[in-house]
């Protein structure tokens, strides 16, 4: 195999400009035939003769226009560290490590750290940057630092009314904008009051406040029924928890949640762990609705709904590392699920009927895993007293594909 020398280098700039980048990394930008980046970078960068390329659009052409590169001296420039939150991951999977080169830049987190006096490992650092911004409302918790890159001027108002709703008004925000360089700017405030008009290109430091009446909204499975929007049918808060163990929510996995309902079981899978994916498989139009505004509202705006019945409807769907079958259970879906988790994947099927408890025994039989029963019991009023109401029991089988 003949190794190809680096021939596209990614450079972090900050507002500093060059005199920000080592002197070998200077002399890789002037000594570039191409440079490729945003109108910010090639007005912070210096190189008369290189031609300059604009970020494609779409965006999903920068690859291609990269590629086409090959056998020049090409530049790319991008804020910070072009590896936190940045196009540089996406580069390196598309082009050959041997033919890449990384020169990082202080990020806006390490910046925005060092101007609140905040230890960088004690802080959760986000990016809503051209993503949905309701994806950092699974983050707000009392006494939680967060950081985070905004798409606009507009962010920072729109988190703070997420903090607000949810009793965290309190929280102290502050905008740091153009950071490191000449025209560096600062807003505080809290999320209550909070009124700033500040540049576009900002980022955001979260000091979370919680009011004695905040909402409390654990990372952890087993959120409150009543968070979501149901028509009554749903995994309930104790088996919720219960089969969230039993799936157990991974970094990056993907879950295929069949029968989503409204969602629960999937937004709570998302919550658990970072960068959590699922696809919810709801045959009824009003339950799809339901699951969006409850995925919006509990911060997994990613949650992908899809109109169909299985097991046709997982035809051609990414292979997941865990399914929850909470409906349309029968032998044909299951052969079709087992086939397409991944080694190592997760299954769990709960059933409150006697016509689906008994597929579940007889699934059991056949491939092993375990199997329980599970049941709550609720304080209740009783007259004057209160007394047990039981729940309806819940059969639930699981197992790993080993």
């Amino acid at each position: 195999m003949v190794n190809v020398a680096p021939w596209l280098h990614i450079v972090g700039i900050g507002e500093d400009g060059m005199d920000g980048l080592t002197p070998a990394t200077r002399a890789i930008v002037e000594a570039a035939e191409v440079i490729v980046g945003g109108d910010r970078h090639h007005t912070l960068s210096a190189n008369p003769t290189a031609d300059r390329i604009a970020w494609p659009s779409p965006f999903d052409a920068m690859v291609n226009t990269l590629k086409s590169l090959k056998g020049r001296r090409a530049v790319v420039l991008v804020t910070g560290d072009p590896l936190w939150f940045s196009v540089g991951a996406r580069i390196g999977r598309a082009i050959p490590p041997s033919e890449l080169v990384y020169h990082p830049q202080l990020s806006a987190f390490q910046l925005a750290a060092a101007r609140m006096g905040w230890s960088l490992a004690d802080v959760e650092t986000l990016t809503v940057h051209g993503r949905p911004v309701e994806q950092m409302i699974a983050f707000i918790q009392p006494d939680q630092k967060l950081i985070v890159l905004t798409t606009g001027a507009e962010t920072p108002g729109q988190i703070a009314d997420f903090l607000t709703k949810r009793g965290f008004g309190g929280s102290r925000m502050t905008v740091l904008a153009a950071m490191g360089g000449d025209r560096e700017e600062r807003f505080d405030g809290t999320a209550a009051d909070w009124s700033h008009e500040v540049p576009a290109f900002n980022t955001l430091c979260i000091d979370c406040v919680a009011a004695p009446d905040a909402a409390l909204l654990p990372r952890v499975p087993g959120l409150a029924d009543d968070l979501f929007q149901s028509d009554g049918t749903m995994t309930k808060r104790e088996v919720r928890a219960a089969t969230l163990a039993k799936l157990m929510p991974m970094r990056g996995a993907l879950l295929w949640d069949i029968g989503t309902g409204c969602g629960s079981v999937a937004i709570e899978w998302m919550r658990a762990a970072r960068y959590a994916r699922a696809i919810g498989i709801e045959p009824r139009a009003d339950r799809r609705a339901m699951a969006a505004e409850n995925a919006l509202a509990l911060g997994t705006p990613k949650l992908d709904l899809i109109d169909g019945t299985v097991p046709q409807a997982l035809a051609g769907l990414e292979a997941p590392d865990a399914v929850f079958i909470g409906g349309g259970l029968s032998l044909e879906t299951f052969e079709a699920v087992w086939t397409a988790v991944r080694p190592l994947g997760r299954v769990v099927a709960n059933a409150v009927t006697l016509e689906s408890e008994a597929q579940l025994i007889a699934l059991h039989k056949t491939h092993g895993g375990d199997l329980v029963r599970l049941q709550t019991h609720r304080a209740e009023p009783v007259g004057t007293f209160t007394g047990w109401r039981p729940s309806m029991p819940v059969t639930q089988w699981s197992l790993i594909k080993r």
